[in-house]
This record gives C-alpha cells, structure tokens and sequence, in this order.
C-alpha cells in the first residue's frame, strides 16, 4: 500500500430532521451568505427550515448559482462578500452550490486574479485565508459535501476547470435523505451514476494491494446497483434514501483513494462535454467510462476481470470477463435511464474529438490516467468511439 495522509475535518451531521441544529453549528454571531442555486429549496421546504434554525442570525441571500457554477456568477458573489462584510457562508444545495461556495471562499482574499485559481491549479491549502463556510446538502451525487474539491465552469471560454485544497473542507455539513423525496427523476439518476463512477475513478486501475480499499469501493459499487433502480422509483423510502445519500458521500470523501492508485481521465474528458455542450456531468461520465475502458482495456483488464467476477459475478478468462463486465457496466447506466452516445445528447458532435485533444494538448494535458499511458490520441479515440 502506498503511504498517504488521511485528513478530513468536516463535521458530517447526517439524518432526519438535522437542519434543526444548525444554529448550533453555525459560529455566534457570524454574517452568514445563504447561498443557493435556482430556487428548488423553496418548494421542498428547505429554505424555510433553514431560516427557522437560523433565526437571530444576519443573513445575506445570493441565488443563482447554476449547475456546474459559472466562475462569472461566483464573481459577483464575490462582491457581495467584501461588500456586506460576510465571515460565514452556508451552501444550500447540490454539489454545484458546494463547490461555488468553496470558490467563493478561496477566492475572496485570494492574492491575485482569481482565475488563476481554475487556470493554474491553484491548491488553497491550510492556512491561507479562507471564508469557512457550512453545507446544507439538498442533492446527494458529487460528495463536495465531505471534501475539498470543487470543479468550476468559465462561461466566457467554455472550460469546467477543478481546484481545491486543504482549507476548502466544509466545517460542517447536515445531510437529511428526506431531501430526496422532491428530486426529479432525473436528479436521482444522476446522482447514482456520478457516485458509481467516483468510485470507478479510484479502484478500476490496476491490481495493488490496497485490499481493504478494495472491499470498500466494492461495497459501495454494489450498494449503488442494489439500491439505484429503487430508489429512483421509490425515493420516499428512508432505508433506500439514506444508503443513496451516504454512499455518494462515501464514494468522494477521500478514504477509497489512500494507499492506491487512481485515474480521473473520465472526469477530465466528461467535463469538457458539459462545458461544450451542458450535457449533464453524470450524462458525460456514462457517455466516456465504457469507452475509455476499452482503449485502455490492457492496462485495466486485471482490474476489470476483478470487478467482473466480484461485482457481478462473471466467469470465464480474464478477457472475457473483463469483456463482460464493460458490457454489464454500460448495461446498469442504461438500467439508471443513461444515454451512453454523444450523438443521444448532441447533434453538434462531429469536430469534439479534435477540439478536444486539441485543448488538452494546449493545456499540456499530454499523459492521463493512472499510469499517464492516456495519450492525447488515446483521447481522441475514446471521444471518436463515444460518438
């Protein structure tokens, strides 16, 4: 196993009814921005459970903030920070609003062009100045709830760029599965499936041994293919509700990746299709996982034949396990109401592949994947193969 450092100070209050503590959470007398996205916390009842358990405190609203944020709004949000003199902010929403919040945090007192922050890479890590801020989650799907990355549209350009660091974990972060309930299907689909592929990003590489991470990744894989259908069906079930909102915050909250090898190429690619195209980020990773699976089939197959027989309990060779279970995998995304085409989502597809190894190239995005063996032309041809 490889050394690591496991660091992850959010306070996860998890549960029926926890919003109800949040003035306890929440520091005395702080400022709070109540940040949310477009209004769906109105007509699930959130937002008044929210003002109810922050009754006394001065609060500053800033809605708007759009799925996949948009680094132009996150700006303006900016603005009113320094001009209202916040020094809390509490995210209420999904993993778009977490992860905006994250980049109004780090970029507020950020010496320099905030940009830099997506462009560069920029970690903000322990230490640096930091607005701390708190999560309400309303959406269980990208696991921002418990951990320090966020992931950042630039309209003007058409990029999703992801940043992070050590100062960017939530202090504290309730997630109540109730919240489910008034999820669109939907929402609900794409949240299993992004979960399902974090954990993909972070065990299908290659054989190590890192067994324990293993069994966790695993366990969550079957978990989310238990549970995914019924839930979509049946979100009101507490039991279904509750597993779907602790394996997507299970799936990213750092422990499955320590000690092992992991990937992040799906990602990388998937967000380049929102950017071009808004295609849902799940929608994107559903469209590129099988693909790239089978470009880089020898380098995974060890892997594959693993999550074959242990997930889905395949026999045969190696290779036609491994066969098997990318077959099995695009199945189970089509089962989650996937579309795993690009020509399914767009109709502008033709150039993609070009522009987008042409981007990666530019950006100096020249050796992906766990091993860095994903070439710029592997790219291509996984985008070529998802059309």
């Amino acid at each position: 196993m490889q050394n690591f450092e496991l660091y992850n100070p959010t306070n996860l209050v998890f549960g029926k009814g926890q919003i109800e503590k949040l003035g306890s959470l929440v520091p005395k007398n702080a400022k709070i921005l109540l940040a949310y996205g477009g209004g769906s916390i109105f007509k699930n009842g959130v937002y008044d459970q929210v003002k109810s358990a922050l009754s006394g405190f001065e609060i500053v609203e800033f809605g708007g903030i759009e799925p996949n944020p948009h680094f132009e709004t996150l700006m303006k949000a900016i603005d009113v920070v320094k001009e209202k003199k916040i020094d809390f902010i509490l995210a209420v929403g999904g993993g778009s609003v977490i992860d905006g919040v994250k980049f109004i945090s780090g970029a507020t007192y950020y010496e320099g062009d905030p940009m830099e922050i997506l462009k560069k890479r920029i970690l903000i890590k322990e230490g640096s100045k930091v607005i701390p801020f708190g999560t309400v989650l309303t959406l269980p799907a990208t696991g921002s709830e418990m951990n320090s990355g966020s992931v950042v549209t630039i309209n003007a350009t058409q990029e999703k760029l992801a940043f992070g660091g050590s100062a960017l974990f939530p202090k504290f972060s309730i997630c109540d599965p109730t919240v489910i309930t008034s999820l669109p299907e939907r929402q609900i689909q794409n949240g299993i499936i992004d979960a399902f592929t974090h954990v993909m990003e972070q065990y299908l590489t290659y054989p190590h041994d890192g067994y324990l991470q293993d069994r966790i990744a695993e366990g969550i894989l079957q978990t989310l293919i238990e549970i995914g259908p019924k839930v979509v069906q049946n979100p009101s079930d507490y039991a279904l509700a509750s597993n779907y909102m602790w394996c997507c915050t299970m799936a990213l909250n750092g422990l499955i990746q320590k000690g092992v090898p992991s990937d992040w190429a799906t990602h990388m690619i998937g967000h380049e299709l929102t950017a071009l195209y808004q295609i849902d980020h799940a929608r994107t990773l559903a469209i590129i996982a099988p693909n790239l699976y089978k470009v880089m089939f020898e380098t995974k197959k060890q892997k594959l034949a693993q999550y074959g027989k242990r997930i889905f309990g395949l026999t045969g060779s190696d290779d036609e396990i491994a066969t098997k279970a990318i077959d099995k995998t695009t199945e189970f995304f089509h089962t989650m109401g996937m579309k795993t085409k690009l020509s399914e989502c767009t109709d502008n597809y033709n150039s993609t592949a070009d522009f987008i190894a042409n981007r990666f190239q530019e950006r100096g995005w020249v050796g992906l994947g766990e091993k860095q063996n994903i070439t710029i032309e592997k790219v291509r041809k996984i985008l070529e193969m998802s059309y």
